[in-house]
């Protein structure tokens, strides 16, 4: 996978989050995902649905596949008997599952079968898994938030820790979602961030101001994964 921004892009994204952080005790963590999950589970049922629809044609209407075949042979009959009837079926079908999954190894068409409640749910998961990792619990006051962005899927996430969650509703991040992803859609995904990062940040400097003894306890600059 290439990188999607280039450095001067990652600095706008964390000066935006150096910027925030001076406000707030917060800590907020950025991570840009080229995709949440390899879904492969979601390729081999969609291969093995063609595998099993197409058995199933071949199971009703047989005679149109073995006509076809006399065609090809010049047009003379055959007696099918019932083993290389069945091998037909069974070569029919895996040649049905291997054609879909090597079709899906294209990512514009795999990312374009996948459902999208199945893509918010693996990038939420995903989202998650980031966070416990490098968020979660991390700070002093347990004050840290991520921000993840995945780009096949089209989709982002803010989680919050413990601290947070409990003043803060998860609604409350609806604007800071809506100004980053207006700014994406147009191609800007730095600006997209920071404009995110710049949300999250008032929010925490609202019920988390910084004090005295506040220091950075989180790397301020994006992570691309």
């Amino acid at each position: 996978m290439g990188r999607y921004l280039t450095s001067e892009q990652h600095r706008i994204v964390s000066d935006a989050v150096a910027e925030a952080e001076d406000l707030t005790s917060g800590e907020i963590v950025t991570v840009l995902a080229d995709r949440s999950d390899g879904y492969s589970d979601i390729v081999l049922t969609w291969a093995a649905l063609a595998s099993f629809t197409a058995m199933s044609v071949f199971a009703l209407w047989p005679d149109f596949l073995l006509d076809k075949l006399h065609w090809l042979k010049g047009g003379w009959s055959h007696d099918w008997t019932i083993g290389e009837t069945i091998s037909l079926a069974i070569g029919l079908g895996a040649t049905k599952f291997f054609g879909v999954w090597a079709l899906l190894l294209w990512d514009p068409l795999r990312f374009a079968l996948i459902p999208g409640p199945v893509k918010s749910a693996r990038v939420r998961a995903a989202a998650i898994r980031h966070f416990k990792v490098g968020a979660e619990r991390r700070t002093h006051g347990r004050t840290g938030v991520l921000i993840y962005l995945s780009m096949r899927e089209h989709r982002a996430e803010i989680v919050a820790d413990e601290a947070i969650a409990e003043k803060v509703p998860a609604e409350v991040w609806g604007e800071a979602m809506a100004d980053m992803l207006a700014e994406i859609g147009k191609g800007c995904v730095a600006e997209g961030m920071a404009a995110g990062v710049r949300d999250v940040g008032k929010v925490l400097a609202e019920h988390f101001p910084r004090d005295g003894n506040d220091h950075n306890e989180l790397p301020d600059r994006l992570i691309e994964v």
